[in-house]
């Protein structure tokens, strides 16, 4: 009788070690202060200095990449979707003002390729570096059976801190302040569904390289913003987009105008809207529309704003203005008219 192993059952621990060297190399390269311990520590070990705040708060997020992950299997494309994974969820934690500190990974597929897991870790760790969080850990969960050949998931997990005092939720914005509206470099990692319903496997090639653009990481650009200006809300636009993520920073008895012509559509949503014959409503319900995050800030903070994040690599307009409202956001066709 033929023995049975783990590798035969399709579960190759040697392989899975090997790459284990790749993955220490790739997180050395976010080493920030604070990191006591290497990958492949049971537990990541990390030393907050919370001599810096007068009072701390923590702020996790845990996030994936959803169904972006079908246009980097077709395209054979995987050293940017770790990108968007750190993206997810450490410009959610930027939400609250805070900043980085660590962040953690769960790579699970039906077989290992150690090209395509590289390719993934490596991404992971470039979005850190981006961010400014450490690669403390993760995990690689090789499960047969559970995914088609070629195919994997990805979750990560980060945690940020910043002084209670500072904590940005939107409850001081009033009317008059200023939308300031901050560039996308594309769908980021939302919307996917809908694009792989409206175009086939082919079109899917063909606009490849714009489907797998990775998601923006405002969290450097945001971050030396609010050393300088009083932000007010900040909002990431993900799933729901403008009428779903907005509201979430918008006070009692307050709304928001946006005015859609007060910025460029990037090419790729234009095509999407047309080739599905899809109204308006939901493209800006379901898609950023190439706005990827949203601030509330003073009007006399805007172009000083502006040029802080311009200096950080982020372009940004204004599109739209706090008004009078029920918690709301109105979608308006003209430019701004402040």
């Amino acid at each position: 009788m033929k023995k049975i192993t783990y590798k035969s059952s399709g579960v190759d621990i040697d392989k899975a070690n090997a790459l284990v060297k790749d993955y220490k190399r790739f997180a050395a390269l976010t080493k920030i202060k604070g990191v006591i311990s290497d990958v492949g520590s049971f537990g990541g070990l990390f030393r907050p200095d919370f001599k810096k705040f007068r009072d701390p708060v923590l702020v996790s997020s845990t996030d994936g990449v959803g169904t972006k992950l079908k246009i980097a299997f077709l395209a054979d494309k995987h050293d940017t979707v770790g990108i968007d994974l750190v993206a997810m969820s450490a410009n959610d934690i930027l939400c609250s003002g805070a900043g980085g500190m660590f962040f953690l990974d769960y790579v699970a597929t039906g077989k290992i390729e150690s090209y395509v897991l590289r390719d993934i870790v490596k991404g992971i760790a470039e979005g850190c570096r981006r961010a400014g969080y450490a690669l403390i850990g993760g995990e690689t969960a090789e499960m047969p059976g559970m995914y088609s050949p070629g195919e994997y998931d990805l979750a990560g997990f980060g945690v940020g801190i910043v002084d209670k005092n500072e904590v940005i939720d939107g409850r001081t914005s009033k009317v008059g302040d200023i939308v300031l509206g901050l560039e996308s470099s594309g769908l980021h990692s939302n919307g996917y569904s809908l694009a792989r319903k409206v175009f086939s496997e082919r079109e899917l090639k063909k606009y490849s390289k714009e489907l797998l653009a990775p998601t923006v990481l405002y969290c450097k650009g945001v971050l030396a913003v609010k050393a300088r200006v009083n932000i007010k809300g900040i909002a990431n636009i993900t799933g729901g987009a403008f009428y779903d993520k907005i509201p979430r920073i918008i006070p009692k008895g307050m709304a928001i105008e946006i005015y859609k012509r007060s910025w460029r559509v990037p090419e790729i949503f234009n095509i999407i809207q047309k080739n599905g014959n899809i109204e308006d409503k939901e493209m800006y319900r379901a898609l950023n529309m190439g706005i990827g995050m949203v601030m509330t800030i003073g009007r006399k903070d805007t172009d000083k704003a502006k040029n802080i994040l311009l200096k950080n690599g982020i372009k940004s307009h204004e599109i739209g203005k706090v008004i009078r409202g029920n918690k709301e956001v109105i979608i308006k066709g003209s430019a701004c008219a402040y």
